[in-house]
């Protein structure tokens, strides 16, 4: 072999190693720990996984979750609603916020055993859902609930009132069950948006939670920050049907709840009382 084909070579393999080098460094810069995190998918690399926490941490310390990951006993979360939860726009069953839930809670609590049941049925509305409480949810015997309600009854123009005894029905349910319980809200999608009573249904699900004393995780609001405040465009959040999630939104959502999850049942006692939790 020539002087020259051996300098070409030579110029190849260190071609091969510097990308292997990268390839192996990739994986762990996207490792961002806290409040933030680049982008999960690459047409939206450009922009970051935030939110002010006044958006999204809770009222309420997570007691059972608390005593669960205190104790080092399982931690069974149950997600239940309709086609967000089942994950419709996402790619794979793995990209959906139940799935994405899972991973990030490990990260943040290892070596815990934590389950995360996606209880999502497309299409359902909150009566619906109250009717596989038993079977679906409180069998589960869940430490914490996730109970994603009121677009499906907003798309089709159903009653608030009615809607409003539901979602009550349904958390006593669950408290009688002894689960701690975190309200989601509806998705800031152009679908949802373009619905009269969507401002009405947001009411009604913040009211139903203070009154209850439960919490609840505001999608909407986390979802109108990055529209409105970031200066994402819609398109990079909602998928091509104009209201559903896709997997750049569920990973973020993933990522903030585990968040907010994990320090409402680490939170100290003292920061508790005087929340009034």
């Amino acid at each position: 072999m020539s002087s020259i084909d051996k300098t070409f070579v030579g110029h190849l393999a260190s071609l091969a190693v510097g990308a292997f080098a990268l390839v192996a460094i990739a994986p762990a810069q996207a490792q961002v720990i806290g409040m933030r995190a680049a982008a999960p998918t690459t047409s939206s690399s450009s922009h970051e996984c935030e939110a002010p926490p006044a958006i999204i941490r809770f009222s309420h310390v997570l007691k059972q979750t608390a005593r669960r990951l205190a104790s080092g006993e399982k931690l069974t979360i149950v997600a239940i609603g309709s086609s967000s939860t089942a994950g419709a726009g996402a790619s794979s069953p793995a990209a959906n916020y139940p799935s994405r839930l899972a991973v990030e809670l490990t990260r943040r609590f290892p070596g815990r055993d934590i389950a995360v049941l996606n209880r999502g049925v497309n299409g359902e509305e909150t009566e619906q859902m109250l009717a596989r409480f038993q079977t679906g949810v409180i069998a589960a015997h869940p430490d914490l609930v996730l109970w994603q309600v009121g677009t499906n009854s907003v798309l089709r123009d159903h009653s608030l009132k009615r809607h409003a005894a539901l979602l009550h029905e349904g958390i006593a349910q669950l408290k009688e069950a002894g689960a701690d319980v975190v309200l989601v809200d509806m998705q800031y999608a152009p679908s949802v948006l373009a619905k009269s009573e969507t401002p009405g249904m947001e009411d009604q699900i913040a009211i139903a939670a203070k009154e209850e004393n439960v919490d609840m995780f505001g999608r909407f609001a986390l979802m109108r920050h990055w529209h409105e405040v970031q200066h994402i465009p819609f398109d990079v959040f909602v998928s091509p049907d104009n209201l559903h999630m896709n997997d750049w939104s569920y990973a973020c959502v993933a990522k903030l709840l585990a968040a907010a999850i994990g320090e409402a049942a680490t939170r100290p006692v003292a920061s508790a009382a005087r929340s009034g939790s």
